[in-house]
This record gives structure tokens, C-alpha cells and sequence, in this order.
């Protein structure tokens, strides 16, 4: 008949085979409390007990101990019923039996399938008259076959429960030189002696469950390190024979039966890693070390997600069927999101690509599961967030800021009421990323409440500046706590960022339109910049426009702000919106040189295809209107951006334009020149331009210039 593998029980179902059995919960050890062997052997020990057993749990090991002493005592009643022993005789015979049972393991540990033929079984338990060493008498098999110790197969005997044969034998095998002939010098069958060479058949598969027992003997007798140097050198073993299916299930099995794993994290971390590795060569892994087994060694948290951080690395693609290491780190998750986040958090450390993933790394990936799962512990995960000083624990608040903005205003409020200045400085920050997204009504309260208990705080506190950020924010109480706010803006308080007061501005311009006069003179000229102008409503148009111009005439360095900050808007907004057009037409007709300059450059090219219609809208209105060399010059040296037939319509257009007055000319000389020496290909288009059409450029181009230009182009230009 076929085998069927019966595994221990789910924690419901061991509970029910435990009460019907009779075994009270706690009176087995965890480890095996769901085993079902030992469940129905401790029933029938405890069934025989004269009174109650003491309330200590047991193991696995104890109950077999005791069960085999039980059925020998049986075997040795019923021979003492049938022979006239009375009192110690029946001892006595007891322990007769059972050295009789541990010869009878010692014997079937040789070659076959684990059980006596006929012969030996009757030598052992005779059937007649028991030689004297025996104590005589007769029955004795039987007696051992009635008490269901032993059970007829085939043309022999075995052990009735073939797992109390493997743990009877495993006290009797001789483990070194099993592992010699099994693992590391496969071609000596078990049983066999070094010195011998005779080859045998292979050992069946299943006589492993005797090996393993002699691991566990091992630690037990020996200690933990003696196994764990075992366990070692199998793993050795598996990394020069990846196809070696006794070192791979000799390894699983005692890994996953010591009652405690945790002395042996070393051999499991080398099994992880040379399980990476190999995955990272191509090389195929023991099906028997899949992602499941990961969850089965007794091991704290902490270790199995260090270890399954190791193994995300011999994950296939996504799109591949079957388990996945990160799967088993998401169910972890799922299950207990309490003890997993923090342990996921540590992944951001590992920057290691995933080889089946492009773009992603462990780090990333610990990122996503946290990520896809938060729902099952969301206030916990923000925690947990906090407490880390990865850039990666800020990365995802600030995604959570945006996605759950409940969440994170909860956090807020308990981070303001918390006494450690850093938990307060979190409220701050997260505080500022959640308040655009926060819901009217439970969130806004949320971010109110605490932005008014940091505001109660010290009066020199620098948070202050925080919490009036998070108060202007809220229309209920912005009117109250606005000036405090703008002064401390205005001075360029760190924790009060223009993008707060900016929020204002559609209800309270003129006093927020001044301190951003002042603000924009600061270190965050650029910030403020943008935070304004995507402010800025229709109606405020040409008075953003005015005070943007005076900035640039104060501070003409800030020119590239606003430079940077329109070419941006345009690629991502590219639709003439009422606020954009007006506003980059407004500084171009009355802007400061310097910013109509710096608009120049990145008007000059159309740049992404959607935005290409405002570009060029805007550029005709720069062409229509600009009279001033510098501005032109700087359109002009923009053409590095243009390419082709735009690169020569610019390039000739200005032209037009400079050569109107002598010093527009002389710009425009100098900026040919300029191109040709640094701008790539250039050289050579001019000389193009210039050959195929004289015409076109014989007033734009003066004769040192067209020198200059055949010179780095190598190629004479016809007159």
C-alpha cells in the first residue's frame, strides 16, 4: 500500500485529537503538541498511570520512552501470566524484553527495509522454549505480537508504528558512518564498515526517519554544537552535490524537528545563501528548501525574516508561477504585522538588485510589501516608520501622507502629545506632508489639535513655526493664527515652508503677498518662487508678476528659479491655463532683463511634444516684443536645446533681430562663434546655412566672423 506522510496537526484539529484522546491542553511540550503519534501514545500511557501524572509537559521523546517501557512491561505480564512470575520477576522479564526490542532496531538498522525476517524475529521473541538468558518460559512472540509491539509484513515482522522504529533505531546507528555511506561517500551502503568496498543496493528513501532520529540523539547526548558541525558539513556536502537527496532531506528534517532552531541560525543562514547564490548562477535549488520551508524551523521572528531576506534574492519573475520567498515574507505579514514591520523595516539596509526583477532591490521590495499590506496594521506601520531613520521609513510616510492621510493625521496628534523632541519634530514634518491631503472634518481636527498642543509648548521652541504652518493651513483658524505665521515666514523660519502660506494666499493676498516679498530675498528664494506661482490665482496675476520682477531686479540669481520653474510647468501643464500664460507674458512685456533672459532660454526650443503650442506662442511674443541684445543673446546660446530646421529658424530669426543695432550685431557675431567653438556639429551646419542660401545671412554674418566659422569647420564658405 501506498504511504501517506501525515504531518502534524493544525493548532484546531490538535486540539480536538487531544480531547478525544484524553490529553489535557499543556500536557506536551509545544513542539509537539500536534503531533499525532505522540497524542495517541501519551493516551495510553497516562491510561495505564496509577493516578495523575505530574503536571510538567512532556516531549515527544519522553513519551516514547515511556510508551516502550509500558508495552514491555505488557509483554512481560502476559509472559509472566503464562510462565507463574510473580512481583520482580516481572521486572526483571521487562527489562529482558526490552533489550530483546532494542536488538530487534539493531538488526533491522541492516540492508532491506527496516524489518526481521522470520529467523531473526523468532530468534529474538522465540515461539517455544526462550533460552535460559531469557529468564526460559515460552510465548514470547506471541506476546509481542498480541500487544501490538510488532506487527507480521510479508514474509517478516517490523515495528508497529514505524516512527517509534526510527527513534528506536536512530539510538542504535552508528550516524558517522551512515552520513559517510549516504552523503559523503555515497557508494557505501548503511550498515557497512570504511574498510569495505562491496557495493549494495541504494538505501530505501524512507529508512531516513532512523538517520535523523541519531541527528537529534546527537545534540542530545553530544550538545548543540556537535549537531550544528553535522548540519554544516551536510551543507557542504549539498553545495558540491546540489542533486543529493539525502544531504537535502537530512538537513530539512533535522532542521525543522529540533525543538529549538535557534542554535543552529549559522547553518541556516549557509543553507540560505548557498541557496542564493546557486539561484544567482542558474543552478536549480532542492525542491525540499522551498519558500515553505522557510516557515517550518523553530526560529525567532527576527531570524526567519533575516533569512528570507537573503533568500528574496533566488526568487524567479513575478509573472513565473509557483511560491515565491517574498510571497512567504508577505503571509509572515499578513498573519502578524505587529512583530513583521519592524523586521521588514531592517531590508532597507540590503541595496542588493533582485536578479529577476529589473530596478528592484531587497530594499524596495521591503518598501512594496509594506506598502501593498498596511492595511493590516496601518497606525502600527507608521510607528514603526518613525522609530527608523532609513530614508527609505521617510519615503513611504511620505506616500502614506498622500494615500492615508487619516492614518497619518492620527499619527501626527499622538507624535505632538509625545514629550520625546523627536517624535515632535516627526509631527511637524509629517504633519506639513499630510495637511494638503487631509480630509475636511476628523483629519483636519486631527492636524488642528496638534499643531495647537506644539503651539503651547515653549515660546522659544522651533517647532512653532510648524505647528502655525499647520494652523494657516486650516481655514477655521487660519485668520486667527495667520500674522503670527507671516512674521515668522518673513524671517525664514526652517519649519515654516512657503508652500503653507502659499495656501493662503487666494484668501489673505496682501499681507501674504508681503511676506513672500521678504521670503523671496531668503536662502529658499527658488522654493518660495515655485510655491507662489502655483498659488496663484487669475486674479492675482500681474501682481504675482510685479513682485516676481522686483525679486529678480533685487536678486538677479533667483532668475534661474523662475526660469527652471516655467520650464517645468510647461512640460507638466502644457495646456494654456489661466494662470501660466498670463503670468510668463506678463514678466516677458514688464519683467526685469534677467528674467525676461532666463525666459528666453527655455522658450527658445519647443521641448516636449505637448507643450511645443505654448512654447511657441509664448517665443512669438518674446520675437514680437524684445528689443534688448542680452535677452536675444540668451535665446540665441539656448540653440544647443534645438536641433534641425528649429536649430536654423532660431538661429537666423535672432539674427534678424540683433543686427539692428551695432551692439546687437556684435552680441550676435559673438554668439555664432561662441556655438561653433562649443556646441557640437555646429560648425559645420553654419557653414551649410551659409553655403547653400548666401543670400539669407550675407547682412548677418560679418566677414571676421565667417573666417572664424571655415576655420573650426575645416570647409571654405563661397562669398
Amino acid at each position: 500500500m501506498p504511504c501517506v506522510r501525515l504531518g502534524d496537526l493544525r493548532d484546531d484539529e490538535a486540539r480536538e485529537a487531544r480531547a478525544r484522546h484524553g490529553v489535557p491542553d499543556g500536557a506536551l511540550a509545544d513542539p509537539d503538541a500536534g503531533h499525532p503519534l505522540t497524542i495517541r501514545l501519551l493516551s495510553e500511557v497516562r491510561a495505564a498511570l496509577p493516578g495523575p501524572p505530574a503536571p510538567v509537559p512532556v516531549t515527544r521523546d519522553a513519551v516514547f520512552t515511556a510508551y516502550l517501557d509500558l508495552m514491555c512491561l505488557r509483554v512481560a505480564t502476559r509472559l509472566a501470566d503464562e510462565n507463574g512470575l510473580r512481583g520482580t520477576a516481572v521486572r526483571r522479564l521487562a527489562a529482558k524484553v526490552s533489550g530483546q526490542v532494542h536488538e530487534a532496531a539493531r538488526r533491522s538498522l541492516g540492508p532491506g527495509q527496516g524489518g526481521l525476517d522470520r529467523e531473526s524475529f523468532e530468534t529474538l521473541f522465540p515461539c517455544g522454549p526462550a533460552p535460559a538468558r531469557l529468564g526460559g518460559g515460552t510465548g514470547w512472540a506471541p506476546a509481542v505480537l498480541a500487544e501490538g509491539l510488532f506487527v507480521p509484513t510479508g514474509s517478516g515482522y517490523r515495528f508497529a508504528h514505524e516512527e517509534l522504529a526510527d527513534w528506536i533505531q536512530g539510538t542504535h546507528l552508528d550516524l558517522g558512518e551512515a552520513l559517510r555511506a549516504l552523503v559523503h561517500r555515497r557508494d557505501t551502503p548503511l550498515g557497512t564498515h570504511t574498510h569495505t568496498h562491496t557495493r549494495t543496493l541504494p538505501v530505501p528513501h524512507h529508512r531516513i526517519g532512523s538517520v535523523v532520529e541519531a541527528l537529534l540523539l546527537l545534540a542530545r547526548q553530544h550538545g548543540v554544537p556537535q549537531l550544528a558541525l553535522t548540519l554544516e558539513e551536510l551543507v557542504h556536502a549539498l553545495d558540491r552535490d546540489p542533486h543529493s537527496w539525502w544531504a537535502a532531506r537530512l538537513l530539512a528534517e533535522a532542521l525543522t524537528r529540533v525543538p529549538d532552531a535557534t542554535p543552529y541560525t549559522d547553518v541556516l543562514r549557509l543553507l540560505a545563501d548557498g541557496i542564493a547564490e546557486r539561484a544567482g548562477d542558474g543552478q536549480p535549488t532542492p525542491q525540499v528548501f522551498g519558500p515553505a520551508f522557510w516557515t517550518a524551523p523553530r526560529v525567532p521572528a527576527a531570524t526567519r525574516l533575516d533569512l528570507l531576506r537573503r533568500l528574496v534574492l533566488a526568487d524567479g519573475p513575478p509573472h513565473e508561477p509557483g511560491p515565491r520567498h517574498l510571497d512567504t515574507a508577505a503571509g509572515l505579514l499578513v498573519a502578524d504585522p505587529r512583530t513583521v514591520q519592524p523586521l521588514l523595516v531592517r531590508w532597507f539596509d540590503d541595496e542588493r538588485p533582485l536578479p529577476a526583477t529589473p530596478h528592484a532591490t531587497v530594499a524596495t521590495a521591503a518598501q512594496a510589501l509594506l506598502h501593498t499590506h498596511r492595511h493590516r496594521g496601518l497606525d502600527g506601520l507608521t510607528e514603526v516608520l518613525v522609530d527608523s531613520t532609513h530614508r527609505r521609513a521617510d519615503e513611504l510616510l511620505a506616500v502614506l501622507a498622500e494615500e492615508e492621510p487619516s492614518a497619518l493625521c492620527r499619527a501626527v496628534e499622538r507624535w505632538a502629545r509625545d514629550e520625546r523632541p523627536a517624535r515632535q519634530r516627526a509631527a511637524v514634518t509629517h504633519g506639513l506632508r499630510t495637511a494638503p491631503h487631509a480630509r475636511p472634518g476628523a483629519d483636519r481636527t486631527l492636524l488642528r489639535h496638534a499643531a495647537l498642543v506644539l503651539l503651547a509648548g515653549p515660546s522659544d521652541s522651533p517647532l512653532r513655526g510648524g505647528a502655525l504652518a499647520l494652523l494657516v493651513q486650516d481655514p477655521d483658524c487660519r485668520d486667527r493664527h495667520l500674522p503670527a505665521a507671516l512674521d515668522l515666514f518673513a524671517a525664514c523660519d526652517p519649519y515654516l515652508p512657503p508652500s503653507a502660506v502659499a495656501a493662503a494666499l487666494p484668501t489673505h493676498p496682501e499681507p501674504v503677498l508681503e511676506a513672500f516679498r521678504a521670503r523671496l530675498l531668503g536662502p529658499d528664494a527658488g522654493e518660495a518662487l515655485r510655491r507662489l506661482a502655483d498659488a496663484t490665482t487669475p486674479a492675482l496675476t500681474h501682481r504675482v508678476a510685479a513682485l516676481v520682477g522686483r525679486t529678480v531686479t533685487e536678486r538677479p540669481e533667483t532668475a534661474g528659479h523662475l526660469a527652471a520653474y516655467v520650464d517645468r510647468r510647461l512640460d507638466r501643464d502644457p495646456a494654456p491655463c489661466a494662470v501660466l500664460l498670463p503670468l510668463v507674458t506678463r514678466l516677458l512685456d514688464d519683467g526685469p532683463e534677467p528674467a525676461r533672459a532666463a525666459l528666453a532660454g527655455v522658450l527658445a526650443a519647443d521641448g516636449a511634444t505637448a507643450s511645443a503650442p505654448l512654447r511657441r506662442t509664448l517665443r512669438e511674443h518674446l520675437y514680437a516684443h524684445e528689443h534688448e541684445p542680452a535677452v536675444l543673446d540668451a535665446l540665441l546660446h539656448a540653440a544647443a536645446r534645438c536641433d534641425g530646421a528649429e536649430l536654423r529658424a532660431l538661429v537666423h530669426r535672432t539674427g534678424l533681430l540683433l543686427v539692428r543695432t551695432p551692439e546687437g550685431a556684435t552680441r550676435y557675431d559673438r554668439g555664432l562663434v561662441d556655438l561653433a567653438r562649443h556646441l557640437p556639429g555646429f560648425a559645420p551646419r553654419l557653414t551649410g546655412w551659409l553655403t547653400d542660401a548666401p543670400e539669407d545671412w550675407a547682412a548677418l554674418v560679418g566677414p571676421s566672423t565667417r573666417r572664424t566659422i571655415e576655420h573650426l569647420a575645416g570647409v571654405r564658405v563661397p562669398a
